[in-house]
């Protein structure tokens, strides 16, 4: 596969943790690309969400699996013995040589949000006969949709990139020397994830049935207010902040280790141990900053509360609701 081994020629850079992480990030605006070509030739955006989720997919994957295709394309060209694929079992059971578990729990994890928010999203866009307000200036404008495409690959590597720096380390410099005990980062983390995709779920599934409810004329209300939309406006923007923050914590306990420099190939001391450990932290933190930001500044919050201010301006009832529910994090008591 001549096409393959130029790929991986031009990636092939001196450090194998840059080798794994620029071709999966450049993964993302790939398929981006192909997706938005014919999307902009139909002015149609009913595959967008779900193009998402396939790229959250495709580029977790690969980090995954780069290291060790590369190998084995090494292998091949010299005529030695190719070496196996790594084993799920073997990274979970602490095996080594392979994954670390670390890196196939939370590309799992990954794996388990995109797949049910894109089906969710793509289900909903396909009942509402494949279209979705936020386009409805821009699918006529290749320009501007071809730039919600780049968007959105830049948004996937980005949320992404714990996990995908994570899959980058070298099994051979970081994880041989990373404990194999679990440390309290994997703890906070995993039940932030935990708690987070919960949350996001059963909001979306409550708003599911509160649309449902209402085309089958069974209330007459005009807008959620009930279960965790009494306590959040936006509780499903919540749980995502929360998973992508406990995704990044698991992610940066190993990227500011010992271990993760050492696999992102900085020495443990000196002004390299505080560069990498200020880049492995950065690396991590950016992901659940980022989505924050996004839902509160750009494409969530505010275009949700200003189309509902607009539709529903005029009602009492409606600025009751929003003055006494928080905006993000849900009331608990």
């Amino acid at each position: 596969m001549p096409l393959l081994h130029s790929i991986l020629h031009a990636t092939n850079f001196s450090r194998p943790f840059l080798s794994t992480l620029v071709p999966s990030i450049g993964l993302a605006f790939a398929l981006q690309g192909a997706v938005a070509i014919p999307s902009i030739i139909a002015q149609s955006e009913r595959f967008y969400d779900l193009s998402g989720s396939l790229t959250y997919l495709s580029c977790t994957a690969l980090s995954l699996y780069l290291p060790t295709l590369r190998a084995r394309a090494a292998a091949a060209a010299s005529g030695s013995t190719k070496p196996a694929w790594p084993s799920i079992l073997g990274a979970l059971s602490g095996r080594a040589g392979g994954w670390n578990w670390r890196q196939v729990v939370l590309s799992a994890a990954v794996a388990i949000w995109a797949t049910r928010l894109g089906t969710y999203l793509f289900s909903r866009i396909s009942a509402s006969a494949g279209t979705d307000s936020r386009f409805s200036t821009i699918r006529s404008q290749p320009r501007k949709f071809l730039l919600a495409f780049l968007a959105q690959a830049a948004w996937v590597s980005t949320c992404c990139l714990p996990v995908l720096a994570l899959n980058s380390l070298p099994s051979t410099t970081a994880f041989a020397s990373l404990p194999s005990l679990i440390a309290l980062t994997d703890v906070l983390g995993l039940c932030l994830y935990a708690g987070g995709l919960g949350l996001e779920a059963a909001a979306d599934a409550q708003k599911s049935a509160w649309l449902r409810e209402k085309r089958e004329k069974r209330h007459s209300e005009e807008f959620l207010t009930r279960g965790l939309w009494g306590r959040s406006r936006h509780p499903n923007y919540a749980g995502e902040v929360a998973l992508w923050t406990g995704i990044a914590t698991v992610a940066g306990g190993v990227l500011v280790s010992r271990a993760g420099l050492a696999g992102m190939g900085f020495a443990a001391g000196g002004v390299g141990g505080v560069v990498g450990r200020m880049l492995g932290a950065g690396m991590a933190a950016s992901s659940p900053a980022f989505v924050l930001f996004v839902l509160l500044k750009v494409s969530g919050v505010p275009m949700s509360e200003e189309k509902y201010d607009k539709r529903f301006g005029d009602r009492e009832e409606y600025w009751e609701w929003k003055r006494n529910t928080p905006m993000l994090v849900p009331r608990i008591w």
